[in-house]
């Protein structure tokens, strides 16, 4: 029979345990499943290796994800939705539209440099044709206050006349968002394609500049028309 525990030893035990902390736990999980599926994609991720990146087990994985397919939805979702809610926080109440649309690149190209893992697990899921991304629902829902938010720029850049007519908000963020992507996520091939290092700071901010540049001639382009066939063709005698 075991001695008894002393009433010091029955007090400390309690001390002892650590608490469990759902919110924390399920944070720890998913933070570590970004780094493991942006590291080696969905089918090279292991769910164990995401349970001890996270000091946590596969029971609390599957316990509070269901298993590696919701938890890499999860995972999609969390990556983006901090985008779109940084997005959010622009204000461009009282700036002027060209300066806005600007911003609004500045701020898309500085979060795309800064999260290599929203590159990386973007690129996986490409090659997955969007499999994972079509199970969310949460994600296209994210898009509309963002292309909302643009839209509004482009109307007043338009009512303003100080934006050429017809600049579609999807088209634009689209380009802003290629042009903000490609040479960070391609940056290692095409610098050896063209033996010039794309990804040191010092080409990044001329692209940045360059990129300004092209966006700000596209939208204040003049609309002047091109002469017709007719008008140009000469008369015989």
């Amino acid at each position: 029979m075991s001695p008894s525990k002393s009433k010091a030893e029955i007090e400390e035990a309690p001390a002892k345990r650590a608490k469990r902390d759902p919110a924390k736990t399920r944070a720890s999980i998913l933070k570590a499943a970004v780094a493991e599926f942006a590291a080696k994609g969905y089918s090279g991720a292991r769910t164990d290796q995401i349970a001890k990146r996270a000091k946590s087990n596969i029971r609390m994985l599957y316990h509070y994800f269901g298993g590696k397919d919701a938890l890499y939805v999860c995972v999609l979702e969390e990556v983006l939705a901090k985008l779109r809610a940084e997005e959010l926080q622009l204000d461009f109440t009282d700036t002027e539209p060209l300066e806005g649309v600007l911003q609004m690149f500045d701020f898309i190209d500085h979060h795309f440099a800064k999260h290599p893992e929203l590159r990386n697990l973007l690129a996986f899921e490409n090659l997955n044709r969007a499999l994972h991304l079509k199970r969310s629902a949460r994600i296209p829902e994210m898009a509309t206050p963002v292309l909302g938010l643009l839209g509004k720029l482009v109307q007043r850049g338009e009512a303003d006349g100080v934006f050429r007519p017809g600049v579609d908000p999807l088209q634009l963020y689209i380009t802003m968002v290629s042009l903000a992507y490609y040479s960070k996520s391609h940056g290692y091939t095409l610098s050896r394609i063209f033996e010039t290092d794309l990804l040191s700071p010092a080409w990044q901010q001329r692209q940045h500049a360059h990129t300004r540049q092209l966006l700000t001639a596209f939208l204040t382009a003049s609309t002047v028309k091109a002469p017709s066939s007719n008008a140009t063709r000469k008369t015989k005698p």
